[in-house]
């Protein structure tokens, strides 16, 4: 993406935080787009202590995220928050939401349809990823970051290997886990302020499991069996939560794959993405969308 490409807006300012670095994020647009079209943003991972929206986690970077996107006809959005050096939580879910905010409050302008809005996370950000879907339009979650007034709701999200519940991480961790998790160190701990054990409260409101209801949009995840960073459980735990409140999610354990999918390819998990996202939010040619179908489907 560059400056001068006209279906790119580079930098787009989403707020302007006294004392933090401003929010930004880049927007892509598809090629030769006649209309309003869908919208993905990307969260990028990083145990909230570093990432960036410019570039994918290595292993990652080969499945060109954002270019299978753009061939499938969706806008895409990097988004950028603050990290657990520079602010707890919830600081982070309040910056994603305000950049929600602030691509649909311009949808019109941006060539954006604001009703077919979904969310893309890994990692750190498969977390957020599920926050932002489970957690839309709730005003006690809504912060006072950016444009106010505007729904942060989306369509659907899909979650790859992201912590759902802070307080089980360790319980379910790897026998090769190369961290503890309830450590007063640990990127969990960090995020919240505090050690995940000895501040319950804070632990269970960052975590997905949390707001599992049955008004939870779509949602996907999809777990790499052999993750020693965040274990699979940590997906199968909100996996059974959602569908057992009647919500519309679906699971995909990966075997073989390690954090980030190490160890499988990536490009055919791209490809289960983009059917996903046809399914639920449809594409730049096809409005209407397959939501109403989805039924849990573990494998």
């Amino acid at each position: 993406m560059t400056p001068e490409d006209p279906s790119a807006h580079v930098d787009m300012m989403v707020a302007e935080i006294p004392g933090h670095r401003p929010l930004m994020l880049d927007l892509r647009l598809p090629a030769g787009a006649s209309g309003p079209v869908p919208l993905v943003i990307w969260i990028h991972g990083g145990a909230w202590l570093s990432g960036t929206n410019k570039h994918p986690a290595p292993p990652l970077a080969g499945a060109r995220i954002p270019d299978r996107l753009l061939a499938a006809g969706y806008a895409v959005a990097a988004v950028t928050y603050r990290l657990s050096a520079e602010a707890r939580f919830p600081a982070q879910l309040h910056d994603v939401k305000a950049a929600v905010r602030r691509l649909r409050a311009d949808a019109p302008e941006l060539g954006l349809d604001p009703s077919r809005f979904a969310v893309w996370g890994e990692s750190a950000g498969g977390l957020l990823a599920a926050l932002i879907a489970l957690t839309g339009d709730r005003a006690d979650l809504a912060g006072e970051v950016g444009v106010t007034g505007v729904s942060d709701a989306v369509k659907s999200a899909v979650v790859w290997y992201g912590p759902s519940n802070l307080l089980t991480m360790q319980a379910q961790a790897h026998p090769e886990a190369p961290m503890d998790h309830d450590a007063p160190d640990s990127p969990e701990s960090l995020l919240i302020g505090g050690a995940v054990q000895e501040n319950p409260d804070e632990a269970r409101a960052a975590s997905p499991v949390t707001y599992a209801t049955a008004q939870a949009p779509a949602i996907r995840l999809v777990h790499g069996a052999e993750d020693r960073i965040v274990a699979a459980g940590q997906s199968v735990e909100l996996h059974e939560r959602l569908t057992g409140a009647g919500a519309p999610a679906e699971l995909r354990l990966v075997a073989g794959a390690d954090h980030c999918f190490v160890g499988v390819p990536v490009g055919p998990l791209v490809d289960d993405a983009l059917d996903f996202f046809r399914r639920t939010i449809g594409d730049a040619s096809r409005k209407g969308t397959d939501h109403d179908k989805i039924v849990s489907n573990g494998f």
